[in-house]
This record gives structure tokens, C-alpha cells and sequence, in this order.
């Protein structure tokens, strides 16, 4: 789509270019920006002129930019004991998405769009990654991604902040994961979306796609599944939209958890590590 009250648009070579006029946003690749009218919008500042890695190995993680495309993030080679690793794959594909939107559409741009299906923020939710954000004044600040995203269309960020990166633990990659997603029609949007990640000292259940944001469940590394279930069904805020009621939505959601559970049981009895 056009954006046609467009005026400017800002390509900075550095971060004190980053401040926003008012009636500018932020520019990465833009997928979602163009589908729709965007009433009020007059200038954009394109972030990837900034030139930022797509993704960098600090000690004991992986960083991944805000500006890392989604097709860039699939050709990461992953570390041989990354067994989180298929998750990415799984997580991406869940968008039903053509190759040219995965060669534009962003990491950053997929988690502030804070769309309930972003499957995005799923991956990274369950990866418990923390999201840095470059503040107006200068200075920066940190929050787990599970907190960044508050609603449908709703995040944590302030009026200037930008996303600059996404961290992932080492730990959290090397972990073993689980994945479950139904919608109502063979290529239609997430209407509920699982997510597991195991581990000896606590694992972690995620639903997206069927809830207004990220519901996320800490449980310990032996779960048991009556107490995920009857949390689960007593959690009262599911999404309402054409791609599923919240009735549906809950019993997908109960239903996928219990079958990620039983997976994880067999894999413990199996003599499976964790």
C-alpha cells in the first residue's frame, strides 16, 4: 500500500540520528507497515541504514538485531549442540509466509508489531531472550521479550525507544524444545500456538496466537500435568477474533500442552537428557 501521507524518509548513519519527529516511526522492513493505512504518519527512518550485524556471538549468547530479517536468521549456522535450534525453522514457517516477505520482514519488526499470532515473539519468548532497547536520551534499558509485548498492537515501549537487539543465553539454545500450532483453515493465521523448552532446572510452556499476549508458564523440570492444565484452564484472557473464539482457543492450548508434557515424560523415561 501506498503510504501516501509520507514526506520524508531518514536514513541515519548513527544513533543520534535515531530521534523521532513527530509523525515519524521507525523503518525496517517494513511487511507490515505497508499492508494498511497508517492515519498520521509523515516521515520514516530507516533503521537498517544503520548497518547492524544480523546476528553476533557475545560470551555465553547469541545477539540478534532488530533489523535481522527473518531469511537471515534461518541461514544462522547454529553451534552443533544448539538443539533449540529447530525451533527457529518451526517458529518461522508458522507466519505462512512467501520467501520474499521472510528476505524483508524483520525480528524486530515481527515482536513490536505485537501481533498475537507473531510467531516471532514466540520463539523468543520461549527462548526467554531479553529484548535492548536504545532510550530518546541516550541511554539504553532491558526486559525480558515475555514483557515486552502487552497486547494486540500493544507493547512496553516509550514514546522513542527503539529496539536494537534481541540476546538469547547460550543455555537456552542448548536446550531441547516443543512445538504445537493449529488454525481453523489448512493456510490460515495461528489460532493457538505451544511452545516448550526443557531443562533439569525448570521448564517453560508458552502459548501465543490464542492469547492478547505472551501467557507464560514456569514449571519444574519434572511438570506435572493435572497443575499446567488446571492453570490453563483457569486463565480467563484469550483472544477473540475471526481466526478462533476463546473457547476453541483454550481447549487447543490445553490439549497441545498435555501432548508436549507426555513428550517430555517419555523422553524422561527413555533416559532422554533434559
Amino acid at each position: 500500500m501506498d503510504l501516501v501521507t509520507v514526506r520524508t524518509v531518514r536514513t541515519p548513519s548513527h544513533r543520534d540520528d535515531l530521534a523521532l519527529a513527530p509523525g515519524e516511526q521507525p523503518l525496517a522492513g517494513g511487511t507490515w507497515l505497508y499492508s494498511e493505512e497508517q492515519p498520521g504518519l509523515t516521515g520514516l527512518v530507516d533503521l537498517t541504514a544503520l548497518g547492524w550485524p544480523d546476528t553476533e556471538r557475545l560470551p555465553g549468547a547469541l545477539r540478534i538485531a532488530a533489523t535481522c530479517t527473518i531469511a537471515a536468521l534461518l541461514g544462522t549456522t547454529p553451534d552443533p549442540g544448539w538443539r533449540a535450534w529447530p525451533l527457529v525453522d518451526r517458529c518461522a514457517n508458522a507466519l505462512l509466509a512467501s520467501f520474499k516477505v521472510w528476505n524483508a520482514a524483520t525480528v524486530g519488526g515481527n515482536v513490536a508489531t505485537a501481533l498475537p499470532a507473531g510467531a516471532i515473539t514466540a520463539l523468543l519468548v520461549t527462548l526467554d531472550a531479553s529484548a535492548l532497547v536504545w532510550m530518546p536520551d541516550g541511554g539504553e534499558r532491558r526486559l525480558p521479550v515475555a514483557d515486552l509485548v502487552t497486547g494486540p498492537r500493544e507493547t512496553a515501549l516509550a514514546p522513542g525507544e527503539v529496539i536494537r537487539a534481541f540476546d538469547v543465553a547460550e543455555s537456552a539454545l542448548a536446550a531441547p524444545t516443543g512445538y504445537r500450532r493449529v488454525s481453523l483453515s489448512p493456510h490460515g493465521r495461528t489460532g493457538a500456538l505451544v511452545t516448550a523448552r526443557w531443562s533439569d532446572t525448570g521448564s517453560v510452556l508458552v502459548v501465543t496466537g490464542a492469547t492478547p499476549r505472551p501467557l507464560v508458564l514456569r514449571v519444574p523440570a519434572v511438570p506435572d500435568p493435572a497443575e499446567v492444565d488446571a492453570r490453563l484452564a483457569a486463565h480467563d484472557d484469550w483472544y477473540d477474533d475471526p481466526h478462533g473464539s476463546p473457547a476453541w482457543r483454550r481447549a487447543v492450548s490445553r490439549r497441545f500442552a498435555a501432548e508436549l508434557l507426555a513428550e517430555r515424560s517419555a523422553a524422561l523415561r527413555a533416559g532422554g537428557a533434559a
